[in-house]
């Protein structure tokens, strides 16, 4: 196996590691690395806690190939699984592992399948139209883009690249593809440059951007396969469990705190002096809402100049009940909650914690 192609510097690895690593002491731990990619994460968290376990999940053969020489060195504290994030129960319950201790999603295209033109990604260098990450399965964005209906098409840009000329874009597309296939990448630049109004070519970068975008969100059912796997994710974590996600445009991001945000409330009726079993939150919010890198990580890698970073640790809920019962005592009457709002009710769990402000 030689050299891994593309430039693979990992976004924010100091950072996710302060975050992951209460959860990554914990014994017996297990880590599952979401997003694979060229290993450099992962790598990292089996150098720097020499206990836990790895189970690396990816779509993209060719990376997992990449990842499975440089992680050689582990041995046996490494699982590479060719899947999906979304198939992280199925995974699990093949290798017999019951719970996770730390997760990590980084999310969007990965180094190798950026920096290789063959792949199909880049709007900036010319290559067969593919964008699957999965090479062994599934459609390709030549086909969605002379296959699609021209009303799917411009949903598909407005829905995934929130494009707002999605239906200039469209026409030109269904204009050129008449006369012969678009096969390439550079073909399909021309075509959206060529759509687009001058003015608004002059700012956001290059136009090609968003439908570039969106056309690799629907090849590869990004969003659908992110709001299963956040939910199987947090439902495996172990209590003192801790997920970090970083996401690179609104829509993921959208996805990642609806969950997030939804667990660390609780769901109890406020007028209540106590919490009802099963009603408070599950997730300790670790973050300020979603957390940006630093200018000094941008600058020495610039493909986190977009991320947003959240974390979550699950909340050991049997400690709770513990430390309730030792405070108050079973047969003991237990107080109001002191509120700040009103004098009604309790401030719900999990609304403000040490450190944190609002999702």
């Amino acid at each position: 196996m030689g050299e891994p192609r593309g430039t693979h510097v990992p976004v924010l690895l100091e950072r996710c590691l302060e975050l992951m690593a209460p959860a990554l002491e914990l014994p017996g731990a297990v880590h599952v690395d979401f997003t694979l990619g060229l290993g450099g994460h992962a790598e990292a968290v089996l150098e720097r806690f020499p206990d836990v376990v790895l189970i690396g999940l990816d779509r993209d053969t060719e990376a997992l190939a990449h990842s499975r020489h440089r992680l050689i060195r582990f041995g046996d504290r490494t699982h590479l699984v060719h899947a999906v994030y979304d198939e992280l129960p199925r995974v699990l319950e093949e290798l017999g592992i019951p719970a996770i201790h730390s997760g990590l999603f980084d999310l969007g295209v990965s180094s190798l399948q950026l920096d290789e033109a063959d792949r199909g990604f880049a709007y900036a260098q010319d290559a067969r139209l593919d964008m699957r990450m999965d090479q062994s399965r599934g459609v390709t964005a030549e086909e969605i883009v002379n296959g699609y209906e021209p009303g799917d098409l411009v949903r598909v840009l407005r829905q995934y690249g929130e494009e707002k000329f999605a239906p200039r874009i469209v026409s030109s597309i269904v204009r050129e593809r008449a006369k012969a296939r678009i096969t390439s990448t550079a073909r399909l630049a021309d075509l959206v440059k060529d759509a687009i109004p001058a003015a608004a070519r002059r700012t956001g970068g290059n136009p090609a951007k968003r439908t570039f975008q969106a056309l690799r969100i629907e090849v590869n059912g990004e969003l659908e396969a992110l709001e299963g796997a956040v939910p199987a994710a947090l439902d495996a974590l172990a209590p003192k469990g801790r997920l970090v996600v970083m996401s690179y445009q609104s829509l993921e991001d959208r996805i990642v705190k609806r969950e997030l945000t939804a667990r660390s409330r609780s769901t109890g009726p406020v007028d209540l002096p106590v919490e009802l079993p099963g009603t408070g939150p599950s997730l300790r919010l670790l973050t300020r809402g979603s957390e940006p890198p630093s200018e000094a990580e941008v600058a020495a890698n610039p493909r986190a100049a977009s991320v947003k970073l959240r974390a979550v640790e699950r909340i050991d809920e049997q400690e709770q009940a513990r430390k309730f019962e030792e405070t108050f005592g079973a047969g003991r009457e237990r107080p109001r909650m002191s509120t700040t709002r009103g004098g009604r009710g309790r401030i719900r769990p999990g609304a403000n914690v040490e450190g944190e402000g609002r999702a």
